[in-house]
């Protein structure tokens, strides 16, 4: 995986996802945040997991855990995966990397005996030595050929693979056998500025370095004899959207604490049913409605975190509505964002800082605000005086047509939670102002990947998070021409051309962000997509289950990846 966008459908209750390198995207549609469970919204923290140490937690349980759907794709490493993808992939593939909440990485020491970065001869070493024991649940030794493996299907599309992103893996020149077979010499084409980000998702199994396999074999099929950590897959239904895990007899670090692990695809009502019901111990409460919900609930706590998250939204500009920039630039120009901001968080007394990048957040150093830059404000009446110069005439129906094109879209939201529909609903209103017909269709959540990457859609509002804080180091990942977060279609071969020769050949790391924060402006003046907000996770989980979200793009721990055999209930 990568570290910046897994995306998913925009949710309340953490991030509907789509799966990217270095993000994740999620459809945002549920509402999974919260407080101390009074229904009192709490000050969030940049951190709020409930870190406990092994010795405070007692063996055994069982934890079920809601998830917004069972992929089809079941491969994290695939482009046409989501957040839930690589939630799933955590717990019983291999975490290789992991990282504090700031994003300090470090090596998981059950996997390796060294990690290290140096340059020789102006070129970036990486050195990946793995301990004697590490291996593959189908007996196959864990070593130099699990770092090749990766890169070679996370390099580039051109071989036949279909990758989430192939940031930083494409700046690799070789890998290499060290002197053993268990370590691993990555060399890069020269000096490269964010040095720990690549095999920070993790590394597949040799098997999957054929392209046919990496996009297919693992389709409705979990392939745990692939995976290597704590536990492995126990129950696998993809009809009925339900896999378990188990501790792996195949393990050979600490023991998992846990007896079995479940994920259950939900819609967001169903997800505060099972909580309130007791079938389920952790979910989303990032709204008022839901907060409500599990406000008279006992041996409850809500935690509340600053997510690394982006929520977007955006318009296939492929459509024949949408193919003059003019026109979507209204369109974005009718957006209302603050009024979107005050529904999503209503009881919620949070606020931050405007969203202006998907490069950086706003807490982060080096951040400006692209959108801003761009020249977007919210302005309807400069959007109608826009589509009356680009000669779109408003009908006796408020909706304006040219050449025998009506101004209209379809714009899915993946969810059914009452927020969402709401929020649908205010955009609904803001279009129709500019003589816009926005059809809202509400779906299935465990409908959003495959509707997203087959672009089931013309408008359409999903979020995505952040595995790492190397954010200038996953630009591509958002703006080249042949990735599979950003789907807007206006992406073309000049930026492409900017992004690898302007930015991705700076070698040092502030001028390379520096440099990817002023090229952001000029692509948000092509209006395909703008960020919304970012916002907190707001989870409510039964009282004394510990050391939460360990996986990477899902919310309490900010940019942290904990080791999944350390969740457990206190004693």
């Amino acid at each position: 995986m990568k570290q910046y966008k897994l995306m998913g459908a925009l949710a309340l209750t953490g991030a509907f996802a789509l799966a990217l390198s270095g993000c994740a995207a999620g459809n945002n549609g549920g509402g999974d945040s919260g407080d101390k469970g009074d229904g009192d919204a709490a000050a969030t923290k940049a951190a709020d997991y409930n870190p406990q140490p092994r010795e405070n937690l007692k063996e055994g349980g069982t934890v079920n855990f809601p998830i917004g759907e069972i992929p089809e794709q079941m491969n994290a490493f695939n482009a046409d995966t989501s957040a839930d993808s690589t939630t799933i992939a955590a717990w019983y593939m291999p975490q290789l990397i992991l990282m504090k909440p700031d994003g300090t990485g470090y090596k998981n020491d059950a996997y390796l005996d060294e990690w290290k970065t140096e340059t020789k001869d102006g070129k970036t070493v990486l050195t990946f030595t793995f301990t004697k024991d590490a291996h593959w649940n189908d007996g196959t030794e864990m070593d130099w050929t699990a770092i090749d493996a990766t890169w070679k299907a996370n390099r580039s599309k051109d071989e036949g693979f279909n990758p989430n992103a192939t940031d930083g893996y494409k700046e690799i020149e070789s890998v290499e056998k060290g002197d053993t077979d268990k370590t691993a010499i990555v060399t890069f084409k020269g000096e490269f500025a964010w040095p720990k980000m690549p095999f920070g998702g993790g590394v597949i199994h040799p098997a999957l370095a054929d392209p046919e396999k990496f996009n297919n074999a693992m389709l409705n099929e979990p392939h745990p004899e692939w995976g290597a950590g704590p536990y492995t897959v126990d129950e696998f239904d993809a009809k009925s959207g339900f896999i378990s895990f188990k501790p792996n007899k195949e393990w050979w670090g600490d023991k998992p604490l846990l007896d079995k692990v479940t994920f259950t695809a939900m819609d967001a009502q169903a997800s505060i049913n099972a909580f309130k019901n007791g079938q389920v111990d952790m979910v989303g409460t990032g709204t008022k409605d839901r907060l409500a919900q599990v406000a008279d609930m006992e041996d409850v706590v809500t935690y509340r975190a600053q997510r690394t998250y982006n929520a977007l939204l955006q318009v296939d500009a492929t459509k024949p509505q949408f193919e003059d920039v003019k026109v979507r630039e209204a369109f974005f120009k009718a957006v209302d964002i603050d009024q979107i901001k005050q529904i999503i968080w209503q009881g919620l007394d949070y606020e931050e800082e405007p969203a202006g990048s998907f490069t950086l957040f706003s807490f982060q150093p080096g951040y400006s605000n692209s959108l801003e830059k761009a020249g977007w404000e919210h302005d309807p009446e400069g959007a109608n005086k826009i589509l009356d110069e680009a000669g779109w005439v408003k009908g006796d129906d408020g909706i304006r047509t040219k050449d025998g094109v009506r101004l209209e879209g379809v714009f899915p939201v993946w969810s059914d939670d009452p927020t969402q529909a709401a929020r649908a609903q205010a955009m609904q209103a803001q279009q129709k102002e500019i003589g816009f017909d926005l059809k809202i269709d509400v779906r299935p959540s465990n409908k959003f990947s495959d509707d997203y990457t087959s672009k089931n859609w013309d408008v359409s509002s999903l979020g995505f998070t952040s595995s790492d804080p190397y954010g200038a180091a996953w630009f591509c990942q958002l703006y080249c021409m042949d990735q599979g977060l950003n789907l807007s279609g206006v992406q073309n071969e000049e930026t492409d051309k900017k992004i690898h020769e302007d930015i991705e050949s700076i070698t040092d790391p502030e001028k390379q962000t520096a440099a990817a924060m002023e090229l952001e402006a000029e692509i948000f003046q092509e209006w395909g997509l703008i960020p919304l907000y970012n916002g907190p996770t707001v989870i409510t989980a039964k009282k004394g289950l510990a050391n939460l979200t360990p996986e990477a793009y899902s919310g309490l721990d900010l940019f942290g990846v904990q080791p999944v055999e350390n969740v457990g209930w206190e004693k």
